[in-house]
C-alpha cells in the first residue's frame, strides 16, 4: 500500500499564482511573527472573491503551511458594516480554531443569530460568535484587515515592531491613568473627553496569545470615551469611513458634540454623506428590532449610539499614510481618529463603527490630581513616547 507524507501533500499557492517575493515576504511576518503560528494549528482565513484580499490569502495559506500549520481558507461575498455574515462563516468559529484572520474587502459581517439573542459567557452579553470566541472564551488569537490591499499590506506590514510595541505601551500607559483627554487641531477641532474606568488598547502586531487581536498593519494605541463625557468641537480633516467605503476628505466635517453625543453635523457634500449614513445606522436599528433582528427594546439604543463617539486612536505606524483606506490611514503618525458609533467596551452597541481622521492633533492627558501630560503635539510626538 502506498502511503503519502504530509510534506508531499502541501500544494502552495505560490506554485500557480502570481504572488510577489515582497507579498510573501510580508505574510511570513503575519504569521510567523505576528501570530507566531505553531505547529498543527488550525487556522481559518475567511476572505472573499475580490482579487487583492484573495491572493493576499493564499499567500498566508502558504506562510501557514511552512510553519506546520493546517490553514483554510473561506470565501463568502463582500459584507459592509450593515450586512450579516454567510452562516457557515460564523458556524465555522465553533470547530474552534486556534487563529482567525477575516482578510475582507470591506467586513467579516455581523452574526444574524448572536444580534438578535445575544451569547451569555461570565455574565457578559457577545453580539458576534467571533468576539465570544476571541473576547470570552479567549480561545483564538486573530487579526483582520478589512479593505487592505496588496501595496499597503507589503508596504505597512514589514516594520519594527519592537519600537511599535514600545511606543504603543508608553501612550497605553499614560490613557490608562487619565482622567480626561484634551483634543486640538488646526482645522478646528477642540474637544474634552472623559476616560475615568476605561483603559486603552494596542494594536501593536502581537496577536500571539489567545485572545489577542487586531488589524495588520498594525500600529495604534486606543481606548472608548467614558460614555456621554465627549463635548466640544470634532472636525475631520483626513479620510472617514462610511457605511460602504472609505473617502478622503475633500471639505472638513465639523460634527458638534454634547454629553457624548453628535447634535450637529456640518460642511460640504462629505458632511452630507457622513450624515447619510449616521441616520442610516439609527434607522436600521430600529427597523431591525421590528423585524426581530435586534433584541426587543434594543433598537432605541442602537439607534441613540449610532451619534455616540466610541474610540479615540492614535496612529503610531511610521509606514502608514493616509490614501483613503481607514484600515491603513487611521495607523499613520501625525493623526488621531475618533470613531462615530459602537465603542469597544461593550456598552453603547450600534450598528455603525465610522472611523474618522483628524490631522496634527494636539493631544494632552489630564490626570486624576490634574496635572497634564502631551501626547502629541501638532502632530509631534512626545519625546518621552519616542
Amino acid at each position: 500500500m502506498h502511503t503519502f507524507s504530509m510534506s508531499t501533500l502541501k500544494h502552495r499557492f505560490a506554485e500557480s499564482e502570481h504572488i510577489s517575493a515582497e507579498l510573501q515576504n510580508a505574510a511570513k511576518i503575519a504569521i510567523a511573527d505576528s501570530l507566531k503560528v505553531k505547529e498543527g494549528e488550525q487556522v481559518i482565513i475567511i476572505t472573499n472573491p475580490d482579487p487583492e484580499v484573495s491572493l493576499i490569502s493564499k499567500a498566508l495559506y502558504d506562510a501557514v503551511l511552512d510553519a506546520n500549520g493546517r490553514p483554510i481558507i473561506m470565501y463568502q461575498s463582500a459584507k459592509t458594516q450593515l450586512d450579516f455574515a454567510e452562516p457557515a462563516v460564523i458556524a465555522a468559529f465553533e470547530a474552534k480554531p486556534e487563529v482567525v484572520i477575516s482578510m475582507s474587502a470591506e467586513k467579516l459581517g455581523k452574526d444574524r443569530t448572536g444580534i438578535l439573542n445575544p451569547y451569555i459567557y461570565q455574565n457578559k452579553k457577545w453580539d458576534n460568535m467571533f468576539h465570544l470566541h476571541m473576547y470570552g472564551y479567549k480561545s483564538c488569537r486573530s487579526f483582520w484587515s478589512p479593505g487592505t490591499t496588496i501595496d499597503s499590506f507589503v508596504r505597512t506590514v514589514p516594520i519594527d515592531y519592537d519600537t511599535l510595541r514600545r511606543q504603543c505601551a508608553a501612550v497605553k500607559a499614560v490613557l490608562d491613568k487619565a482622567a480626561a483627554v484634551h483634543i486640538t487641531a488646526p482645522a478646528g477641532t477642540d474637544i474634552m473627553i472623559g476616560l475615568k474606568g476605561r483603559l486603552a488598547m494596542s494594536d501593536d502586531g502581537d496577536f500571539s496569545a489567545g485572545g489577542q487581536g487586531g488589524n495588520l498593519p498594525a500600529g495604534e494605541t486606543f481606548i472608548s470615551p467614558e460614555n456621554g463625557t465627549a463635548e466640544g468641537i470634532i472636525v475631520y480633516d483626513g479620510s472617514i469611513s462610511l457605511h460602504d467605503k472609505t473617502i478622503l476628505i475633500k471639505d472638513p466635517i465639523r460634527c458638534t458634540l454634547e454629553k457624548g453625543f453628535i447634535t450637529d453635523i456640518s460642511g460640504g457634500s462629505d458632511a452630507d454623506a457622513l450624515l447619510e449614513t449616521v441616520t442610516l445606522g439609527e434607522k436600521n436599528a430600529v427597523e431591525f428590532e421590528a423585524a426581530g433582528k435586534l433584541e426587543k427594546g434594543s433598537g432605541a439604543v442602537y439607534a441613540k449610539n449610532a451619534r455616540g463617539i466610541g474610540e479615540l486612536g492614535i496612529g503610531l505606524n511610521p509606514k502608514a499614510t493616509i490614501i483613503g483606506n481607514m484600515l491603513e490611514d487611521e495607523k499613520a503618525f501625525k493623526t488621531c481618529h475618533f470613531a462615530i458609533g459602537s465603542n469597544y467596551d461593550d456598552d453603547a452597541p450600534a450598528l455603525i463603527h465610522l472611523d474618522g481622521l483628524v490631522k496634527k492633533p494636539t493631544i494632552t492627558a489630564i490626570m486624576e490630581d490634574g496635572s497634564k501630560v502631551v501626547i502629541e503635539d501638532k502632530g509631534n510626538l512626545a519625546e518621552a513616547f519616542l
